[in-house]
Parts: C-alpha cells; structure tokens; sequence
C-alpha cells in the first residue's frame, strides 16, 4: 500500500473514532482566533480558554490592545507563560494590522506571516478556521504522530507540512489536524502509546517495529 492509499484510509478510520473535531480555542473573529493563538505557544488551549473571556471583553478593538500598557497585558496574560514575549508580539502584530490592513486580519499566507509573531502554524490556524482556505497545522502531536506512522523521519514542522501536503487529500486538511490532536491525547501519547487500544495500529510502522 502506498502512502496515499495507507493516509486515506488512516484518515477514515480516525474519521469515524473522532467525528466532531473541531478547534479547541475559543474565539468569534479572525483577531481572536490570533490573540489565542499566540498564546497557545507552550500553553494548553484548556488554559488559553481560561484567560481570552476576560481579554475579549476587556479588549474588543485591534486599538486597544496596542493602547494598553505592555506591563498590563502582560498581567493579564501572565498564566499563559512567557507573557513577555507574547504581550510584545501582540501589541506588534496589532499595530501591523491597523498600519498595514486597514484593521482587518489578512486572509492569506503571505499576508499573515508578514505579522509580528505569527508563524506558519498561527497563519494556518487563521486560514482553515476563518477563511476556509484549506491548511494543514502542524504541531507537536502531529509531528509525533505522523513520525510514528513513517510518513515522514524529521521533527521540522515545515518539512512535515509539505510532505503531508502531497499525500493528505486537500478536503481533510483542516480536519486532519484535528484528527491526530484527538488521536494524540487519547491514544498515541507521547511516553507511552497505547497500542492495543490504537484503531490504526495495523497501518503504523512504529508499532511493527515493537512487535
């Protein structure tokens, strides 16, 4: 079985084990979706969850969060970790976004990276979740996963990206994702998988190569 043919059933069978997968961070708009994602980085979504409620009602304008004093924001995001870093690139990423797209968050790739903190993984958040632009995310679950699986032997996010872009059938980019975040908390664990339990461990070479 090739690649592709072993991914599309890979993708059907966690289909049906995850049937309502969906992003965990919660948001109403585009600029949200941003302001969590920036502060996921190290963070979990479940405690990203807990802090944007009190963030979109005390901020509800791209102005105000770069009106704010860095030393407040950095308060307010403080449980997220690595506030200072994370306050730093919102405020610049707010700026970019008034001087540079009227208020709005652009819509495509190369826009996106062009702001101040945001990376392919973020841009492509944005894009699946905001404007139906198909993209694939990857993150640590996906990169564990997929190097279990053998579809790929590298821990570069980048690399995984367009490796998977060329065997994952476009409709089921977004959900992909998902699939393996699911997949990867349940299941395929990072220090120890539980394979017995696993639906697509007959289609996984890591566990071949445990037998």
């Amino acid at each position: 079985m090739n690649n592709k043919a072993r991914m599309k059933k890979i993708i059907s069978i966690l289909a049906e084990n995850y049937p309502d997968v969906k992003i965990q961070l919660n948001h109403s708009n585009p600029f949200q979706l941003l302001i969590a994602t920036i502060l996921s980085a190290q963070c979990t979504d479940a405690r990203v969850n807990m802090v944007t409620p009190y963030l979109y009602e005390k901020y509800r304008s791209v102005q105000d969060y770069i009106d704010v004093p860095s030393e407040e924001l950095e308060k307010d995001i403080f449980s997220t970790g690595f506030y200072k870093s994370k306050a730093k690139n919102i405020k610049l990423a707010s700026v970019a976004i008034r001087d540079n797209f009227s208020g709005e968050v652009p819509s495509t790739l190369e826009e996106l990276l062009t702001l101040p903190g945001v990376g392919r993984k973020t841009a492509n958040v944005i894009l699946g979740h905001c404007f139906d632009t198909p993209a694939i995310v990857v993150d640590t679950h996906v990169i564990r996963i997929t190097n279990r699986l053998g579809f790929v032997s590298t821990d570069n996010a980048v690399k995984i990206e367009f490796e998977l872009m060329k065997i994952v059938p476009k409709k089921d980019w977004v959900a992909f994702t998902h699939y393996l975040i699911n997949h990867g908390r349940k299941i395929c664990i990072a220090r120890k998988p539980k394979c017995e339990e696993c639906p697509i461990a007959d289609l996984c070479e890591y566990n071949q190569h445990r037998k």
